[in-house]
């Protein structure tokens, strides 16, 4: 890898294909140069692992209920003895509201990638679909440089 890299083949492809699948040194550090390349090429990001998500569509797109560990307390009420439901808004799409205008869009980094079945890879790789503003990178496990494929092509493999 080059000592000065500008990220710009990286940032064509992105917006070209809208989800790409990294392949990382596993030592890190080379995926900090490509986020501040595309903070500076105007994008929003949020980092989320991969690890716990559930139901994606929910998780990024819809106001969704989540429960936290009830630590042995339990409801006084004629709920379910399980703890209260907490309902949260959707991350990416509160994100994407809250950019400022003249903002190219968001890029939702996710990090372990490896641990997402086929069916939710798909999903990721059709969400910049749904939301044009929207796009997404995974992690999807090691390399010895900094590579991307698109993350259809990842599916496809998979």
């Amino acid at each position: 890898m080059a000592l000065i890299t500008t990220g710009k083949p990286f940032i064509r492809a992105l917006e070209q294909h809208g989800a790409l699948g990294l392949y990382i040194p596993l030592e890190g550090g080379a995926e900090g140069r490509y986020q501040r390349r595309l903070r500076a090429a105007g994008y929003g990001m949020v980092h989320l692992t991969a690890r716990g998500l559930g139901d994606l569509s929910a998780y990024l797109l819809d106001v969704h209920g989540v429960r936290p560990a009830h630590l042995g307390k339990k409801c006084v009420d004629s709920d379910a003895a399980v703890g209260y439901t907490y309902y949260i808004p959707p991350i990416a799409r509160y994100q994407l509201e809250q950019l400022p205008a003249q903002s190219k869009g968001l890029v939702l980094w996710l990090l372990e990638g490896y641990v997402l079945s086929r069916q939710e890879l798909e999903f990721l790789a059709n969400l910049p679909t749904l939301e044009p503003k929207l796009k997404v990178v995974i992690e999807m496990g090691g390399d010895r440089t900094f590579t991307w494929q698109p993350l259809k092509t990842v599916v496809q493999a998979a």
